[in-house]
């Protein structure tokens, strides 16, 4: 049986992993003369942007869903990088297929803050049947926002479950 610190552990590493993902995007992002500078991070607003994603792809709004998209976005899930276009023409559907069959509890979440850059990482639990197979999985989902003259839009998605 863990004690109380491995769970404390266990957040660490999952902030920690996060802290040097975004670390990573930030030192590879191409300075951007067309965007603007952000003011202070608002937590709520990002938040708020993540769930409206997730909102519009459980409710099947292929528009509503690629509202919250940066048009640099790229989404990695299936072992697969799509840009914008591809996820347009690629998994949106199947996202939303599963979105709407698959009940998605979240574990834990946290908000990275940034002025640049703003990390969103979340540990969920999805149940559910999905093309007639019984859904009962774990997942981590890692969303990177940036902003833009529109307000924070997602840079990046990364899916993995198991």
């Amino acid at each position: 049986m863990a004690g109380p610190n491995a769970s404390h552990a266990g957040r660490c590493s999952f902030l920690l992993a996060g802290a040097a993902f975004l670390s990573g995007i930030l030192a590879l992002q191409p300075a951007r003369a067309q965007e603007l500078p952000a003011a202070p991070s608002d937590e709520a607003a990002i938040r708020a942007v993540v769930e409206g994603f997730q909102r519009a792809l459980a409710a099947g709004d292929s528009t509503g869903a690629l509202g919250h998209l940066h048009p640099d976005v790229m989404v990695y899930e299936s072992g697969h990088a799509e840009t914008l276009e591809a996820y347009r023409s690629g998994h949106l559907t199947s996202d939303m297929e599963f979105g709407r069959a698959v009940a998605f509890e979240t574990v834990r979440d946290t908000v990275v803050p940034g002025s640049d850059l703003a990390l969103y990482l979340r540990e969920y639990r999805m149940k559910g049947i999905f093309q007639d197979r019984e859904i009962d999985a774990r997942g981590v989902e890692t969303i990177v926002l940036a902003p833009t003259p529109a307000g924070w839009k997602i840079r990046h998605i990364h899916w993995s479950s198991r």
